[in-house]
């Protein structure tokens, strides 16, 4: 049966072909039928509203049916549409329905049977172009679902930052992007010493509650653009590529060491203050390859001689890590 939902484009440059072809379509039930006599005005018809089937004449002036396809099939690929092309022709043989076939025609309907294929034909391409509805709309579906789980897979359910599978691909992108580009990599480990010791004393509460505060205010101290992720339980990273190795310093994050250290966090426990201890490495285009397991390692590394310093830690890398 007909479906309302189907819009159809008659495509002749023969004013009385197309009248004879939309008379027996609005016979048969079809409601939702334009026409176009050349190939270019059917294309302006489409870019105003898409159509699910369109039936056109093979031999035209200016561009033929399978010219007009292959635009068509252009335009839904960047559009993710499909149009069901259906050409009719006075060609007959194998080689003409090769031909059709190859440059992406569905169906095609001879002219000397037409009063008698039409209608049944434009019946099979109305069930197979709603079957194909329903595939396109399941799979965008699926692709935002997902989208969604990827989204999910790369934040921290608790703080709302990334995770640590997020760090690993930024780190990834960034060493690409040192490759392609230069400047200087900066990534920055933060582990917050007594939060362990917060967590035996108040419990998982006041644990979660230091955690999101600790997130909160690493987000007011870092740049937009910047990676910021939670690791673990207690640790927390930030990742950003700068122009200059200058401009990634200890001196540079130490507004980062103040933030955390020097200014208590409000809880349910009243307020309570971090043991932030902050680790950076460093790295040019010049200590590349490199991998991101390594650098993480490294900053995890040198977190003792952060703790025993009191101020944010620095390495430069100066050769590679792999």
């Amino acid at each position: 049966m007909p479906s309302s939902r189907l819009s159809i484009i008659v495509v002749d440059d023969a004013k009385f072909s197309s009248v004879v072809v939309g008379r027996a379509l609005s016979q048969a039930g079809y409601t939702d039928i334009r026409f176009a006599s050349s190939a270019n005005e059917a294309l302006k018809l489409m870019e105003e509203r898409p159509a699910g089937i369109l039936l056109a004449d093979w031999l035209m002036p200016e561009m033929d049916g399978l010219e007009l396809t292959k635009k068509i099939r252009s335009k839904d690929d960047a559009k993710g549409h499909y149009t069901y092309v259906i050409l009719l022709t006075g060609k007959e043989g194998d080689d003409a329905l090769v031909e059709a076939f190859d440059q992406g025609v569905d169906d095609f309907i001879s002219k000397s049977v037409m009063n008698e294929q039409l209608v049944p034909r434009v019946y099979a391409a109305n069930r197979l172009y709603s079957t194909l509805l329903k595939l396109m709309h399941e799979k965008h579906l699926l692709a935002h679902n997902l989208q969604r789980i990827e989204a999910v897979n790369l934040t921290d359910p608790l703080t709302g930052l990334g995770n640590r599978r997020l760090i690993m691909q930024q780190l990834k992108k960034s060493l690409r992007q040192l490759e392609a580009r230069g400047g200087t990599l900066c990534y920055l480990l933060v582990h917050i010493d007594n939060l362990t010791a917060y967590n035996k004393q108040y419990g998982k509460r006041i644990h979660r509650e230091l955690l999101q505060s600790i997130a909160s205010r690493l987000q007011q101290l870092v740049r937009p653009l910047d990676t910021l992720v939670r690791l673990d339980s207690n640790q927390f990273a930030m990742l950003t590529l700068l122009p200059k190795q200058q401009e990634c310093s200890s001196n540079t994050f130490k507004r980062l060491h103040d933030g955390l250290n020097l200014k208590a966090f409000k809880t349910s426990e009243g307020f309570l203050s971090v043991q932030a201890n902050l680790s950076l490495v460093t790295m040019r285009s010049i200590a590349l390859p490199s991998v991101p397991e390594k650098i993480m390692e490294l900053a995890k590394n040198n977190l003792d001689y952060a703790r025993n310093s009191g101020r944010v830690h620095l390495e430069v890398i100066k050769h590679s890590l792999v």
